[in-house]
């Protein structure tokens, strides 16, 4: 088993699999935002929230609510999957940190990609439209919400809370991170060898 498999069935596929749950738990038990019964769960008051968020665009919520946001954000997750692979075979992720990145951004792009394909058709006010119009319905169940310090100073509209995510997001993120400061380790390492 190579080590990239390992990545995929013990970081990949368990985080893909928590991202699931904790999205159609969060959609089984929650009201829909815009439904008068819709509220959240303090799970640490004026600390961290679950809550019920649709989110049809990407980061921060950009995109939500347009008629191009389903399209777009169904092609990006694609174009990224075959960035991946392409960067992959050019051997770019060299190292484990660079190769757990990879694992963490896959389990990322899944996650929301299925939420994309999947919640759509089980929104029940849309469950005798076409096929289309339940496709582009589809949106990306966002539930963390946490309240940092200082954030109500930069966003004053927040009240100090960030913007809601996921454990897919989480991973993207994670990954982002990781592949910068690779790259950073990366650089350093080729310049001590050189120099």
């Amino acid at each position: 088993m190579t080590f990239f498999t390992k990545l995929l069935l013990f970081v990949t596929l368990p985080l893909y699999v928590i991202d699931q749950i904790t999205k159609f738990w969060t959609v089984a038990k929650f009201a829909p935002p815009w439904s008068y019964d819709a509220h959240q769960w303090e799970v640490i008051k004026d600390v961290f929230h679950w809550v019920r968020v649709h989110n049809q665009g990407v980061a921060f919520g950009f995109g939500n609510g347009t008629a191009w946001a389903p399209v777009v954000f169904l092609c990006v997750p694609v174009i990224a999957l075959t960035m991946i692979r392409i960067f992959w075979k050019k051997g770019v992720f060299d190292n484990a940190a660079s190769k757990v990145a990879v694992a963490l951004l896959l389990c990322g792009i899944f996650g929301n990609l299925t939420d994309r394909l999947v919640q759509g058709f089980l929104l029940e006010e849309f469950k005798n439209g076409s096929f289309w119009q339940r496709l582009s319905e589809g949106y990306v169940v966002d539930f963390i919400s946490v309240k940092l310090p200082f954030y109500e100073k930069i966003v004053p509209a927040s009240q100090g809370w960030w913007p809601s995510f996921n454990v897919a997001d989480s991973c993207i993120f994670i990954a982002a991170f990781t592949l910068f400061f690779a790259g950073i380790r990366e650089e350093k390492r080729k310049k001590a060898v050189e120099g």
